[in-house]
């Protein structure tokens, strides 16, 4: 019998494959850096000499980082089950402008605000909905290191609670088309493209959508939240 010969073509994994692959192996990793962290503890406790003390110090700071990176990859991937409770359209944005401040403390002085609303209500979970809105500013801010200023907009129309964020873009050369559905395309150092994936999955989890289009005579990324109004 001939063995088959390869055709070269790379596997088609299901994404929620991948998931459960990326969370289980950010578990075990964190299991081995709790041990670590233990050990390290009791170095510290047998370190005399003061040089000694100062580097166990920077090696259990160093785990530490290590953990908290791989806890927020883990959280991006967490499953989507929002708990809503109705909640005014205005507060979840001066929410949202707080943590920007403290998360953000020099990038968010360069964020013009225009918000339109009054005491239009939304059926939500806040604090998930304030992650989707907060890592669209993340990812503008990872993205434009030259950041000048980018402009966000919320406001009422035809029944939607929309939210857009304009970001100047002299050069843009991605499609918009899959805007969100596209995890682990782009990933870099301590970035690894899951973010507005997971802004999509909270939003279509509320019932909304997000979307995103490039406006060549303004050279303008808007990315759009859409959210309905509670009845």
């Amino acid at each position: 019998m001939n063995a088959e010969k390869p055709t070269g073509e790379s596997p088609t994994v299901p994404w929620l494959d991948v998931v459960q692959f990326i969370r289980q192996l950010g578990h075990d990793i964190r299991n081995n850096l709790n041990a670590v962290e233990l050990q390290s503890a009791y170095l510290a406790e047998l370190a005399q000499e003061t040089e000694l003390k100062g580097e166990v110090k920077r090696l259990r700071e160093m785990v530490s980082v290590i953990g908290t990176s791989l806890q927020k990859l883990t959280a991006a991937l967490a499953q989507t089950s929002p708990t809503v409770i109705p909640y005014r359209a205005a507060d979840l944005v001066d929410d949202t402008k707080q943590k920007l401040a403290k998360d953000f403390p020099n990038e968010s002085t360069k964020v013009n605000w225009d918000v339109k609303l009054q005491e239009e209500k939304l059926q939500v979970d806040p604090l998930m909905t304030q992650q989707a809105l907060l890592e669209l500013f993340a990812n503008a801010f990872h993205h434009e290191r030259n950041l000048k200023g980018i402009t966000a907009k919320a406001f009422i129309d035809q029944g939607h609670f929309i939210f857009q964020l304009q970001e100047p873009k002299a050069k843009f050369d991605l499609s918009t088309s899959n805007w969100g559905r596209e995890p682990l395309r782009h990933v870099g150092h301590g970035h690894y493209g899951l973010g507005l994936n997971r802004v999509r999955i909270i939003i279509e989890a509320h019932g909304g959508k997000f979307s995103a289009d490039y406006d060549r005579p303004s050279s303008t990324l808007v990315t759009k939240i859409t959210l309905p109004i509670a009845s």
